[in-house]
């Protein structure tokens, strides 16, 4: 595989950025929530607009880039005195299970760390066969699990998960 490099994510990767959350949140909910439901939560996320906002004021802490083109996203943030949270974490499907993942948490958990996290936590959808696994392969434990009612009445569960970090 080509040299990845962790950066922190610019304008230009917005359209990239768009695609890759839009379409990975679309996968990780298909088979749970309604069409009508996934085409609202992608159009409340993951516009253009939104995501280029979302760039300017951090909310995306860092892209993956092979060959200058973003295979991959993470956005995290502190929440709280020493705690921090994993917000978002996709990977273009192309590029799944090639260690991108766990450079991106690696480079926002270095983040966190630095800015005085020791627990980092992170919502996973119930039945998340990529996302589960990937957490709790590192350190990641199950804490509690949360239902919220969709605009569309659907009930979406996620599970929490929390590491200490240092």
């Amino acid at each position: 595989m080509t040299q990845i490099s962790i950066e922190k994510p610019k304008l230009e990767h917005a359209k990239a950025i768009q695609r890759i959350c839009s379409t990975g949140w679309r996968q990780t909910v298909e088979g749970m929530l309604s069409e009508e439901c996934q085409k609202q939560t992608v159009e409340f996320w993951y516009t253009f607009d939104r995501i280029e906002k979302d760039i300017e004021n951090g909310s995306y802490s860092y892209v993956a880039l092979l060959d200058s083109q973003v295979v991959g996203v993470i956005g995290g943030g502190i929440t709280d005195e020493n705690v921090s949270e994993v917000f978002v974490l996709y990977m273009d499907e192309k590029y799944r299970y090639q260690g991108i993942g766990r450079l991106l948490l690696e480079a926002l958990t270095k983040d966190q760390v630095e800015l005085g996290a020791t627990k980092q936590w992170v919502s996973v959808q119930e039945g998340n066969h990529r996302g589960i696994p990937f957490y709790e392969a590192r350190g990641f434990i199950f804490q509690e699990k949360k239902i919220a009612v969709t605009k569309t009445g659907e009930e979406q569960v996620s599970l929490r998960y929390a590491r200490a970090i240092s």
